[in-house]
């Protein structure tokens, strides 16, 4: 069945190692879209650090998508208006921001507009996190945070030996209630359970009348396996980690190496 939807991971996979677009795999999208597949960013990333990425493809226009925030906001990508949302509570960020506090990690909170942390030794992945996405930054008491805020999403951020170590000491009653994964090897990401990529993309090609075989995904972290899984045809970038390749039916070249341009050549052109 042809391909009428292509999922793309941004970091890692679409992006370069200079969070930049190459002019190969901006030619392959090009093709794609013009053949009248959908092109869907799908990330981590809020919808302000996807949307200079959605001008550069061409994207941002009416009837194009984009899934944010590892799926607990699907958005237009003319606008950002939520087509689909699923997110946190003040309850989730206070059991979150406690936790972090007993596992002596670092703690943030993304709203759709805002990213803040309660920490006042901000960490140096936070400060990066704002940085590469464009995302404003505020430092924020828990008592002093507005109780009828909801978050798409919540993340413990750390060094990577300090997260791996904390990660391993979670509660299994957190891993039950909620979807928590890695999306790099300094941030964990916390989500409603309901939550993952995958269901965002499936909530989309709903939408759009699509089979899961319909559907590409390509992806290289951890937070990518669930719409590899999903979709029809899952492709690992060259660069992802083992878990991924080894739920992806394709492996591609890396992203340094135009690894999305070669998927889309082979299976989609």
């Amino acid at each position: 069945m042809a391909i009428k939807l292509i999922a793309i991971d941004m970091d890692g996979t679409l992006l370069t190692p200079q969070h930049e677009v190459s002019p190969r795999v901006r030619q392959a999208i090009a093709a794609a879209r013009d053949k009248g597949v959908a092109i869907v960013l799908a990330t981590g990333r809020p919808f302000v650090g996807v949307q200079q990425y959605l001008q550069t493809l061409d994207l941002q226009q009416e009837g194009q998508f984009c899934i944010t925030n590892n799926g607990a906001l699907v958005q237009q990508a003319e606008d950002g208006e939520c087509v689909a949302e699923v997110a946190l509570t003040f309850s989730d960020y206070l059991y979150f921001e406690k936790m972090a506090r007993e596992l002596g990690v670092h703690f943030q909170a993304l709203t759709k507009t805002l990213l803040f942390t309660p920490n006042k030794d901000i960490s140096q992945y936070t400060v990066h996190e704002s940085s590469v996405t464009g995302i404003p930054l505020r430092y924020r008491a828990v008592d002093e945070m507005d109780a009828n805020s909801t978050f798409p999403k919540v993340m413990m951020i750390d060094d990577p030996d300090k997260l791996d170590e904390a990660i391993s000491r979670i509660p299994q009653e957190a891993r039950d209630r909620y979807t928590i994964m890695k999306s790099s090897a300094y941030y964990l990401e916390i989500l409603d359970k309901r939550v993952n990529k995958g269901a965002g993309v499936k909530a989309l090609a709903d939408r759009l009348g699509l089979s899961a075989e319909q559907v590409m995904a390509i992806g290289d972290q951890e937070n990518d396996i669930a719409m590899l899984e999903f979709a029809g045809t899952g492709v690992a970038m060259g660069n992802a980690i083992e878990s991924v390749k080894k739920v992806a039916q394709f492996v591609t070249k890396t992203n340094i190496e135009d690894g999305v341009a070669h998927a889309i050549e082979k299976y989609v052109l």
